[in-house]
């Protein structure tokens, strides 16, 4: 079963590898999302550098995800 553009939330990058700019509502949700969780950390960790880097990681590797599972396939060009 082939995906079609429309399933794509991010497309892969015209040079290099990875994922360029969001093309639909929902990835541009998912980036906004992930920007003021990161905004939000600084302020509620402000104390805690080792919990602060913590909840980055954390937040980091859920947008990852959702660029790997929603965008195109990576690939070198």
């Amino acid at each position: 079963m082939s995906e079609t553009n429309k399933d794509h939330w991010f497309p892969a990058k015209k040079l290099g590898w990875g994922w360029g700019f969001p093309i639909t509502w929902q990835g541009w949700f998912a980036l906004a999302t992930y920007f003021v969780l990161s905004i939000a950390g600084a302020f509620l960790l402000p104390h805690g550098i080792i919990l602060f880097l913590g909840f980055q990681a954390v937040i980091a590797a859920a947008f990852l995800a959702v660029c790997w599972f929603k965008g195109e396939k990576p690939g070198r060009r």
